[in-house]
């Protein structure tokens, strides 16, 4: 570049994940993978030296991870170092080792090349599970598989450590090694190539409360270290050297959204009740145990959905019952909540990559999975109700099975449920009297048949992920046909309000826990529709309250029967954007 000449200004769009603004200076971390070279094992009795090498790199890999956790152990956010034990037990994995070992036995190779067809494998597995956090986590075991190839190559580990004040962080990904060495009050906002909503970026990000925008795909390769970037993680944007003009817009942009979250905080705490006084459960979505301080901060009435799969996966061996139970009695007796609904686990055999037996039995997106799993493998699935049970003496809880399609399921699942209360019953070990069952309403056949449903459970909630994506047929994360994942379709708001009405009828709450309940363009109409409780991310509810206290049902019930007077989605999304922006301009004025 000539000198003294401006900087060209990028503008690059991704997906927000954290909301805020953040102006700052780049800190370009380049991490490039291990090399990777090819070779056959000739003479056979070095295939043994092969598999030492191999052993020595995972030991090696273990060793380093330790030795961070050892130095950050009094480091605050206890989620980070409960995904670094996660790489701990990925590298532990007898069945990456098994399978690498094999490789280098069978086909001749090195144990670079081994492993990286491990790890490949292990990409194809999990490319097909259906839910986007499950499918996020082969991130993980790519961080782990890196680190072992590094070791075999004789890499050393780039350090993320002197990172200066009021720095952007940019990456392809990061790992929870990384961003543990990292000193977090320097850093004003992340922006990725890579990562979704529940990538581990993202669940940082949110627990920090730092402004981030993953997904960018070139942000590392337009930005450089020293560069001027702005990331807006609200709108999902960052800028990449602002003109000046950009710069105090933005400056303006953020002293404007930081007088509107101070204020919104203001929110937190008070009950969401609209201005005629209708009041509305307000719940938060969680994964992790350490996420319920920020919930109840962020004024949460209870746990809306805790959900179970993280216990489960990348683990060489499954978890005991009592494993299941200290994680359950911990979310149940916090202070602060109201109830807990801890969903049962809403995998498949494909996410058991550890055992064998199980990981035999792999059916991707509509297959073996969710409550399909739990009725075939009775066993396991005792195991989670009984600690669930169990937990439930320490605090109020209801227990939410996911996926149920129809009246065959949902009696067989209750007859377990009870089963397993008799037999804590008959061994004289304590349990909560008053547990309330409910299943999540988002595969189509059981939105039709609500009513039947409704008899026999104590609640339902609406999981608008999977329910939109199954009735309208697409996969909201292939790109190709993600502009079709329509929340506000006719199909979609006809079936919540049949579900919310059949609920209703039958004397039960209906409750929303799908990212629908957390967008707030969408909250009068929720509310117009009837639902009685919205669980979201926590970060979002201040915001969803002001809304429910500064609207009537009326106003929300008539904008809904002028809603379902449209034929098309997008005249529809037009419309209740616009009544939105008309009554809360300053609050989607950042949003959008």
């Amino acid at each position: 570049m000539i000198p003294g000449e401006l900087k060209r200004t990028i503008i690059l769009q991704g997906m927000g994940v954290s909301p805020g603004i953040a102006i700052g200076t780049a800190h370009l971390i380049r991490r490039v993978d291990a090399p990777i070279s090819r070779y056959q094992i000739e003479d056979k009795s070095l295939v043994g030296e092969e598999i030492r090498r191999f052993r020595k790199a995972i030991k090696d890999s273990e060793n380093q991870l330790l030795e961070i956790k050892r130095k950050f152990k009094d480091q605050e956010g206890l989620e980070t170092l409960y995904i670094l034990d996660v790489h701990i037990m990925i590298l532990r994995d007898k069945m990456l080792i098994r399978q690498t070992i094999q490789n280098i036995e069978e086909k001749g190779v090195n144990a670079e090349w081994a492993l990286r067809m491990t790890l490949d494998k292990y990409r194809e597995v999990f490319s097909k599970v259906d839910d986007e956090y499950l499918r996020e986590r082969v991130s993980d075991v790519e961080y782990a598989g890196q680190r072992i190839l590094r070791n075999l190559a004789g890499v050393h580990h780039e350090t993320v450590s002197g990172i200066g004040e009021n720095a952007i962080i940019i990456a392809r990904d990061l790992s929870p090694a990384d961003t543990m060495q990292m000193k977090v009050e320097k850093i004003q906002g992340f922006a990725t190539d890579m990562g979704g909503k529940t990538s581990h970026t993202a669940i940082v990000a949110r627990a920090y409360e730092i402004p981030a925008v993953v997904g960018l795909e070139k942000v590392t390769t337009e930005a450089r270290t020293g560069d001027i970037v702005i990331i807006d993680g609200t709108a999902g944007a960052v800028i990449v050297n602002p003109d000046p003009e950009i710069v105090r817009r933005y400056e303006e942009k953020k002293r404007h959204y930081a007088t509107i979250e101070d204020s919104l905080l203001k929110y937190a705490r008070k009950p969401a009740v609209t201005a005629d006084k209708h009041r509305v459960l307000i719940g938060a979505n969680i994964e992790f145990t350490e996420e319920i301080a920020s919930a109840v901060q962020h004024g949460t009435d209870g746990i809306g959905l805790y959900r179970t799969e993280f216990i489960y996966i990348n683990r060489d061996r499954l978890p005991t019952e009592e494993e299941h139970f200290c994680t359950y009695k911990k979310v149940v007796e916090s202070k602060g909540i109201r109830w807990a609904t801890i969903r049962t686990f809403d995998l498949g055999g494909d996410k058991f990559i550890s055992d064998p037996r199980l990981a035999a039995e792999m059916n991707p997106v509509m297959g073996l999975r969710a409550i399909r799993f739990c009725l075939r493998e009775v066993d396991l699935f005792k195991v989670q109700l009984r600690a669930i049970l169990r937990a439930s003496a320490y605090g109020r809880t209801r227990v939410l099975f996911p996926m149920i399609s129809g009246m065959e399921e949902l009696l067989e699942t209750k007859r377990i449920f009870n089963e397993v209360k008799k037999e804590l019953k008959r061994d004289g070990i304590p349990y909560g009297k008053d547990v309330k069952i409910g299943i999540m309403m988002e595969v189509p056949s059981a939105a039709l048949i609500a009513e039947d449903l409704a008899r026999e459970v104590d609640f339902f909630s609406i999981g608008t992920n999977d329910l939109i994506q199954y009735t309208l047929a697409i996969d909201r994360v292939n790109e190709r046909v993600s502009y079709l994942y329509e929340p506000l379709h006719p199909a979609v708001l006809k079936l919540i309000r049949h579900m919310v009405e059949a609920g209703h009828k039958a004397g039960i709450e209906v409750a929303m826990c799908g990212e629908m309940a957390g967008e707030p363009v969408y909250t009068m109409v929720l509310l117009g529709l009837g639902l009685d409780e919205l669980s979201m991310n926590a970060l979002v509810i201040p915001r969803i309250k002001k809304i429910i206290r500064a609207v009537t049902m009326t106003e929300c019930r008539k904008l809904v029967d002028q809603v379902m007077g449209f034929n098309t989605a997008s005249e529809i999304e037009f419309f209740v954007r616009e009544s939105m922006r008309r009554k809360f301009t300053d609050d989607f004025e950042i949003a959008d």
